[in-house]
């Protein structure tokens, strides 16, 4: 497996699938938004060389992002063909659920293993707020239909807004009372054009914590000890329980409490340009590599550079934001 400068094993690639979606979240993107011509994006003959090759790597774990992946089309397709890579042990997908009822099965059957949905609210009309476009009842629709497909554990992720959804974390954590599910509260990131808005509306973790002790008493950290009651991390997730819950709460407090010293990704966005570091600028155009006709070991050989180069980590406590894309430009 490749490693960066700081000795971190990097075998985790996030693949954006498009950069376009089916909702305009406030979180993610303005509602006018302006797509890339499809003619720079990886075309599927090239996303699935790209994928070998980063398998070939030491790549690992891949995740399916967006945009919305699930618009992308011949998405059953692309997904039988990375999970018939060799190299490939882990295969799962970031969604907002709105395609996922037709699709969950399908999707399992060619070789995906799980999924996260994007689930921000229970409140029909707060969700419709937050999206912009989208309809709870067919995200709830797609999640069941997940769950019978086998694509388990069922994650939900849910971004917290200040003034949009705060006050619904309650709601949300009671999924887990009964439902084998992690329920996961993300702090947002800024990025791009929306920077501003993201900035002044971050919810902190610790007051996501306050809020749900408030409501259900102390929070139980999970731990690989019991003696000591430090979270495990699940991914970039700390993990917790209500008292008695069946299922997990996670906390992604990438703004307040980084987790840069565990990390082990790249992302792949949906124009092929290998991004190190979500909240850092620089990246490697590994699309116009393959387009150019340069032989696959001096690609290779540059993807390893860039990897050994990896920041440690982002610059928001110095003030410094990534501003040249919005997270949908990027693949989350």
């Amino acid at each position: 497996m490749p490693e960066d400068r700081f000795g971190r094993s990097i075998h985790y690639l996030r693949i954006s699938l498009t950069d376009r979606c089916n909702l305009r979240c406030v979180y993610c993107m303005p509602e006018q938004m302006h797509f890339r011509p499809r003619a720079e994006l990886m075309q599927d003959e090239e996303l699935i060389a790209l994928t070998q090759m980063f398998a070939r790597l030491g790549f690992r774990k891949f995740r399916l992002t967006g945009g919305e992946p699930t618009a992308r089309e011949n998405v059953v397709e692309i997904v039988r063909a990375i999970a018939a890579t060799p190299g490939v042990r882990s295969l799962s997908m970031t969604t907002n659920g709105m395609l996922l009822e037709k699709l969950a099965e399908p999707l399992a059957r060619a070789g995906l293993e799980r999924v996260n949905v994007s689930l921000d609210t229970l409140d029909a009309q707060r969700f419709h707020r937050i999206t912009r476009w989208g309809a709870l009842e067919r995200v709830w629709a797609g999640v069941h239909a997940a769950e019978r497909a086998g694509l388990v554990p069922i994650k939900l992720n849910a971004v917290v807004v200040r003034g949009y959804n705060e006050d619904d974390l309650p709601g949300l954590a009671r999924l887990t009372l009964e439902n084998d599910w992690q329920v996961r509260f993300i702090e947002m990131m800024p990025l791009g054009s929306i920077r501003d808005f993201q900035q002044t509306q971050v919810v902190p973790t610790r007051e996501m914590i306050a809020r749900l002790e408030a409501a259900f008493g102390p929070l139980e950290p999970v731990s690989a000890r019991p003696e000591t009651p430090v979270p495990i991390l699940d991914g970039e997730a700390r993990l917790y329980r209500l008292p008695g819950a069946t299922g997990t709460l996670g906390f992604i407090a990438s703004v307040t409490q980084p987790f840069c010293a565990q990390c082990s990704r790249a992302r792949l966005t949906a124009d092929g340009r290998l991004r190190l570091c979500l909240l850092r600028e620089r990246d490697l155009d590994v699309l116009s590599l393959l387009r150019s006709g340069l032989a696959r070991p001096e690609i290779e050989a540059r993807v390893g550079e860039a990897i050994w180069h990896k920041p440690w980590g982002h610059g928001l406590a110095h003030n410094v934001v990534a501003a040249n894309r919005v997270m949908s430009e990027i693949g989350g």
